[in-house]
């Protein structure tokens, strides 16, 4: 059956792998497992980031009432059992018993009510819960939501590993956006230390209780166990870097392999190569509050100008294609609405924009970092073709955290800002869109206001009732995104991740999952 955000089978919901005679146990305990990350993260907070750097990290630390599985089913992780009530307005959690924190304290269902409150404060997507009327707790081990109005897609968007609505202790419900410094979770491995800038070491939770319903990992749910003692992911953001530590042993796995450096590597017997297919969309957002982005004309003379083979091929040693839109083509939700704008390399249709605008020569700045390289030389040809058509483009170059941070906290400084959208899309079109309404859309709209047939798009995305009108809606928005230019996708690329081959377990996801990964003896 057709599932993603417009057909969501009811079957799969609550769907677990088939039954084994035993759950998985680790054939090694012991080790410390280092994996060379190639970004810095912006915080640990993950209610308040979307970025992978911090996924990558936090995503071992925390657990969610449901999440995903291999195949980017929703499944249960948290509740060992979930009710939607034939009227569709109501659903019930009954939570999984002995889950205890890091701390060492007992979760219960005002944990949960505490961590949905705080979502509703500072989540990076609380959109999330926008058709949510209210929750309540009726007694310590039932959680139950309340909506406004049906929503055929709520299931969908709550168990989303995008910025998911993470379990934490009812303690730390009114702490501020972003200042959650030590996390506390449920999950297989708990925070030992963090050193901006250079490394994440994380310990074996020894209280963590599996989830007994499954046998195996799956997903970011499933039957998990902590293998090593400690998990150090060290910040390596030159790729030589981490090729030769991965060569030398230093590094036990790492994020990203160059293209260039993989048939090399695969002359090599001490490592494995892990090819993930289609792991980001890489993209430039505009910043529409700001001169002369805010003008329509000047955004699509840019669009007009680009030529993303010479994009795509810079950003990814030639190991790319080209991609319209925010879905890749063997997904049930791709559409190639709004093609007629991707692509075009027509410096002649950008002049003429660019006359029209009254475009004076004002700079065009290019955000961007050299922490992802696919980012800064995305930006850099960007930065050429621009220029070849008379727009006084400028790069503005800093590390990851900065670029986060100064486009999700100021319209002032920068029009584009270079980055990739990776797990969202993976996930469906329903957690791509939602990057592009508040409170966090990533094209600025001007005063904070979505534009509104954007946002009636987005809201027909959730509600409608018919697989095929939400699909029809979600055509709509793409093709809005891409006809007003508040959102830059240049094409799609093979990420190369590897381990060393003593490693076992580790099979490339989303994130690195630490779980069910260990050392040969």
């Amino acid at each position: 059956m057709k599932r993603g955000l417009l057909a969501l089978a009811a079957c799969a919901i609550l769907s677990t792998v088939s039954a084994r005679a035993e759950p998985f146990k680790c054939p090694h305990v012991g080790g410390d497992f280092v994996f060379g990350q190639e970004a810095n993260i912006n915080t640990l907070d993950q209610m308040t980031s979307s970025t992978i750097s911090t996924r990558n990290i936090a995503m071992n630390i925390y657990e969610s009432l449901m999440t995903r599985d291999e195949n980017n089913h929703p499944i249960l992780e948290l509740a060992e059992a979930m009710d939607e009530a034939p009227d569709h307005l109501t659903y019930t959690f009954t939570l999984r018993q002995g889950i205890r924190f890091h701390n060492g304290k007992p979760m219960t269902s005002a944990d949960v009510a505490a961590s949905f409150d705080r979502y509703a404060k500072v989540g990076n997507q609380r959109s999330t819960l926008d058709n949510v009327d209210h929750w309540n707790t009726p007694d310590p081990a039932t959680f139950v939501i309340h909506m406004k109005k049906i929503q055929p897609t709520f299931i969908e968007a709550l168990s989303s590993f995008s910025v998911p609505i993470v379990i934490i202790p009812s303690e730390n419900r009114d702490v501020p956006a972003q200042q959650l410094t030590q996390p506390i979770g449920t999950g297989p491995y708990q925070l030992v230390e963090s050193v901006p800038g250079s490394m994440v070491k994380l310990k074996r939770y020894d209280g963590y209780k599996p989830n007994t319903t499954f046998q195996e990992r799956t997903g970011f749910g499933g039957y998990k166990q902590a293998c090593f003692d400690t998990v150090t992911f060290r910040i390596v953001t030159e790729p030589g870097a981490r090729v030769a530590g991965l060569r030398t042993g230093e590094l036990q796995g790492v994020e990203d392999v160059p293209a260039t450096a993989v048939p090399d590597l695969k002359n090599d017997k001490n490592i494995s190569i892990l090819p993930l297919k289609n792991w980001w969309i890489q993209i430039a957002n505009p910043n529409t509050s700001n001169p002369p982005t805010d003008n329509l004309l000047v955004r699509k003379a840019i669009q007009a100008a680009l030529d993303m083979d010479e994009v795509m091929d810079a950003a990814s040693d030639g190991n790319y294609q080209l991609n319209v839109g925010f879905q890749y083509p063997n997904q049930p939700d791709y559409t190639d609405a709004g093609k007629e704008t991707y692509n075009q390399h027509n410096p002649d249709l950008a002049k003429k924009y660019l006359a029209e605008a009254g475009y004076q020569g004002e700079p065009v700045v290019l955000l961007t970092n050299k922490d992802y390289p696919p980012m800064y030389n995305s930006a850099l040809v960007m930065q050429q073709q621009l220029q070849a058509v008379g727009i006084n483009a400028q790069m503005k170059v800093v590390d990851w955290p900065t670029s986060v941070q100064m486009s999700l906290n100021s319209t002032e400084g920068w029009n584009f800002h270079f980055t990739g959208w990776g797990t969202q899309p993976a996930l469906g079109a329903l957690a791509t869109m939602q990057f592009l309404v508040q409170p966090n859309a990533t094209y600025k709209p001007k005063d904070g206001k979505d534009d509104p047939d954007v946002l009636a798009a987005w809201n027909d995305m959730n509600t409608l009732p018919t697989v095929e009108g939400r699909q029809n809606a979600f055509a709509t928005m793409q093709r809005l995104i891409l006809e007003r230019v508040y959102a830059v996708p240049f094409g799609s690329f093979t990420k190369v991740q590897a381990v060393r081959s003593n490693v076992n377990g580790f099979v490339p996801f989303r994130i690195p999952r630490m779980a069910n990964v260990w050392f040969d003896h």
